[in-house]
């Protein structure tokens, strides 16, 4: 990983920390989600660079080394895709493949539809592309379901303050690799969940939490519970919702996000690709909702793959 740069590029008025590897025309854009960082593509890095792709991962506003905003609670998904939008331009990249995971699946679609000319293809993981329409999961689940907690201003952040930034991202990690979906008891915290006596996934060392622990120490949560977990509900003002690039969706069958409300039958009976027409979807037997940290070996074969077969 010693031969990563990482840059630093100010744009909109904020500096922006990108890790950039590998030379060439063709330039794949790498967005991550929470409690990810630029750090959660590392082994998808090297290996495309290595293929002879150029590879860049920026840290979103307020997230790792990128500023954070004067008002974190205004960010929107708005923002990071005009963020994104500046970033290219300033490194004059004219097109990208667009590689993205978790909740980056819903700024990689909205670069999509909103600069169509900039994306050559998508590919996700974890999480399909939906209806950029209100969700309603909210109203399915119990009131312990972890997003639904987060939403509520203040009580993540009292929930996260009682622990260093290395702990919380450790019990978000264990929890999310986990088959069913986060939902705390009525009367316990989503924190409380993981005991301190559960190990790490064991495809995750010590080493790689030390790494995400530094990077959210820095950027606090402030930002990432603001976006995603607050901005769901935005109107991006899109007429045309189908998306005309081609796409790749890779699934853990293990990923908790299938146990969504609905979220099985729509990516397995063809509701997703109403809206991406030319979608292809790949499921990993044993894959859980961290596919490219916990088989990145297979999880880069599928990526180059695909990114050769669109070039």
């Amino acid at each position: 990983m010693d031969q990563i740069q990482h840059n630093f590029i100010t744009v909109r008025g904020l500096k922006f920390h990108v890790a950039d590897l590998g030379e060439g025309s063709n330039v794949v854009l790498f967005l991550h989600g929470f409690p990810e960082i630029w750090y959660s593509w590392r082994y998808q890095m090297v290996a495309l660079a290595n293929a002879g792709f150029r590879t860049l991962a920026p840290d979103y506003r307020g997230y790792g080394l990128s500023d954070i905003p004067p008002e974190p609670e205004k960010t929107t998904f708005a923002d990071l895709v005009a963020d994104l939008v500046a970033i290219l331009d300033h490194l004059g990249i004219n097109k990208v493949f667009v590689v993205a995971k978790d909740f980056g699946v819903r700024p990689a679609y909205l670069l999509t539809l909103l600069h169509p000319h900039r994306v050559s293809c998508v590919v996700t993981l974890g999480v399909p592309h939906v209806p950029l329409e209100p969700r309603k999961y909210r109203e399915s689940l119990p009131e312990g379901f972890y997003i639904s907690r987060w939403n509520e201003p203040g009580r993540a952040e009292a929930d996260f303050g009682r622990f260093d930034a290395k702990t919380v991202v450790r019990n978000i990690y264990i929890l999310f690799s986990r088959s069913e979906i986060p939902i705390a008891d009525e009367k316990q915290e989503v924190m409380d969940m993981v005991d301190a006596s559960v190990p790490l996934p064991p495809w995750f060392t010590e080493e790689d939490l030390a790494t995400y622990g530094a990077l959210y120490e820095k950027s606090g949560f402030k930002t990432a519970l603001q976006v995603p977990y607050r901005s769901f509900d935005e109107d991006f003002g899109i007429t045309d919702p189908i998306v005309k690039v081609p796409a790749l969706l890779i699934m853990g069958c293990k990923d908790y996000v299938l146990k969504f409300p609905g979220m099985e039958e729509y990516i397995k009976f063809g509701k997703a690709k109403e809206l991406v027409p030319d979608l292809d979807i790949i499921y990993l037997p044993e894959g859980t909702h961290f596919v490219q940290e916990q088989s990145p070996e297979l999880v880069n074969e599928l990526i180059l793959d695909f990114l050769r077969s669109h070039m």
